[in-house]
C-alpha cells in the first residue's frame, strides 16, 4: 500500500483530497442511477373547443350589382324669351310639384294679353251687332221685304264676325300661355338641381334656355343586369316557387328585391321588381331588370353603384357553422368533427351561403355532429382530443352570400 505524502505545510493537498472524494460520490451516484428503468408521461389530449351546427330557416339569394337612377328626370327651360328676374329655390333643395323655381320678366307678355283681351272685347262687340242684324234681314226677308242679297250679306258679315272673335280668342290664350311661360314651376316634387343662369340673364332668346333638371327620387329605381346563365338560374328558383319571369313581366306579380350600399352589411332597402326587360341585350348578352325602392329619407341618390339581391328559396332546416371552421383541401370543403370516443375525424362537406359570420352547410353533416371551432390547428384527424363546448357565431347584421357562383361582379 502507498503512502500519501502531503506538503507545503499540509494546506496544498487539500484541494487534490476534495476532489478526489467528489469523484467517487458522482460515481456512486451513476451507479445507482444505472439500476432504476426509464418512464414516459405521454402529454394530456389536446383541448378543442366543439359545437353543434345551429338550425334555422335560410333565404337564398342571387346577388348582383346595380346602380340608382331617378324616377323620372326633368330639364326646366325658359320657353319664352326674357330677363331672369327671380330663382325661387335654394340650389339642391326638394320642392314640392307647381312651386316657383324661375320667373322671367312679365311686363312685356302682360302688355300683349291685355292688347289680346281688348280685340277679344271689340271683335265680341261686333258679333253682337252682327248678329242683330243678320236676324233683322232673315226676318225681312220672311216677310218678303228685303231681297235676299240683303240676307246673305247679313248672314256673312254674322259669320265673319264669329270668325274674329275665335280668332282673337285664340290669340288671347296664346298671350296668357306665353305670360304663363314667365313662371317655371316644378312639374313634380322631387330635387332641383345647381341653376344654370343668373338673376338678369338673357334666356330664350334663340330658343329654349336650360334653367336646372328636377329629380324625382322617392320612389327611386334600381337597374341591374343578370346574364342569360343567371335568368336560368333565377327560372329555376321561380318555378320551385310556383312563379316565372312571364307572370312578374305580364301579371304584376311582386318579386321582392333589396338593396344594400357598397359600404353597408345589411340589406337595409326593400323593394318590388316592376320592370324585365322583354329580350337580351345583343351587345352584352344580359337581360335588364328594374327595382322600384321607397326612399322617404333620400338616403339614395341618383347614380350610386350599389349591391342588390334577389330571393330565389329557402332552405327550411339549414345547417350553419362558423365560416372560418370551414377548411378546404385538393378534394373540396371539410370540417373537423369529434366523435363519441373523443377522436378527431375529417368530414368532407358541401357548402352552400353565407350569413354573416356562419357558413351554410347542405350535405355532409347531421344535426348533433359536434363540429371543431375552436383550436382547429391540434385538431389532428386519428387524434383523441379534449373536447370543451361552445357556441357558433351569431349571423346578426348578416349579408347572405349568392346562392351560387354565378353573381355578377
Amino acid at each position: 500500500m502507498e503512502t500519501l505524502v502531503l506538503t507545503g505545510g499540509g494546506l496544498a493537498g487539500r484541494p487534490a483530497r476534495f476532489a478526489v472524494v467528489a469523484g467517487m460520490v458522482c460515481a456512486a451516484l451513476a451507479l445507482t442511477g444505472c439500476n432504476e428503468k426509464n418512464r414516459y408521461a405521454a402529454p394530456p389530449p389536446a383541448k378543442v373547443t366543439v359545437a353543434s351546427p345551429v338550425q334555422r330557416p335560410v333565404t337564398l339569394y342571387a346577388e348582383f350589382t346595380g346602380n340608382t337612377a331617378p324616377l323620372a328626370a326633368v330639364d326646366v327651360e325658359a320657353r319664352v324669351q326674357g330677363f331672369l328676374s327671380a330663382i325661387g329655390y335654394r340650389d339642391g333643395e326638394a320642392v314640392r310639384k307647381d312651386r316657383v323655381l324661375f320667373e322671367i320678366e312679365k311686363d312685356q307678355y302682360q302688355a300683349q294679353v291685355e292688347l289680346q283681351q281688348a280685340q277679344v272685347d271689340g271683335a265680341r262687340a261686333k258679333q253682337v251687332n252682327a248678329k242683330r242684324e243678320y236676324d233683322r234681314q232673315v226676318t225681312l226677308g220672311q216677310k218678303e221685304v228685303t231681297s235676299q242679297r240683303s240676307v246673305d250679306e247679313a248672314t256673312t258679315n254674322f259669320e265673319m264676325a264669329n270668325a274674329q272673335l275665335a280668332a282673337n280668342q285664340a290669340s288671347l290664350k296664346l298671350a296668357k300661355t306665353s305670360l304663363g311661360y314667365t313662371t317655371v314651376r316644378a312639374p313634380f316634387d322631387g330635387v332641383v338641381t345647381r341653376h344654370l343662369a343668373e338673376v338678369g340673364s338673357l334666356v330664350g332668346q334663340s330658343g329654349p334656355t336650360k334653367l336646372a333638371t328636377v329629380l324625382q327620387v322617392n320612389p327611386i329605381y334600381v337597374y341591374f343586369n343578370i346574364s342569360e346563365q343567371q335568368q336560368i338560374d333565377m327560372r329555376d328558383a321561380l318555378a320551385k316557387q310556383g312563379k316565372t319571369l312571364r307572370n312578374l313581366r305580364e301579371n304584376a306579380e311582386e318579386q321582392s328585391v333589396e338593396v344594400a350600399l357598397a359600404a353597408d352589411a345589411a340589406f337595409s332597402y326593400k323593394g318590388k321588381i316592376d320592370y324585365i326587360a322583354p329580350q337580351l341585350d345583343p351587345n352584352t348578352g344580359t337581360l335588364q331588370l328594374r327595382g322600384v325602392f321607397e326612399n322617404k329619407d333620400i338616403a339614395l341618390v341618383p347614380g350610386l353603384f350599389v349591391r342588390v339581391r334577389v330571393p330565389v328559396g329557402k332552405i327550411e332546416n339549414a345547417l350553419l357553422v362558423n365560416d372560418t371552421a370551414v377548411l378546404s383541401n385538393q378534394t373540396g370543403s371539410y370540417v373537423m368533427v369529434v366523435g363519441e370516443d373523443k377522436v378527431v375525424a375529417q368530414r368532407q362537406v358541401t357548402t352552400g351561403p353565407v350569413e354573416g359570420q356562419l357558413r351554410v352547410i347542405t350535405g355532409g353533416l347531421k344535426a348533433d355532429d359536434k363540429i371543431v371551432i375552436g383550436s382547429i390547428q391540434r385538431a389532428v384527424a386519428g387524434n383523441i382530443v379534449d373536447p370543451v363546448p361552445g357556441t357558433m357565431a351569431t349571423s346578426q347584421g348578416s349579408t347572405p352570400a349568392p346562392a351560387s357562383g354565378r353573381s355578377s361582379q
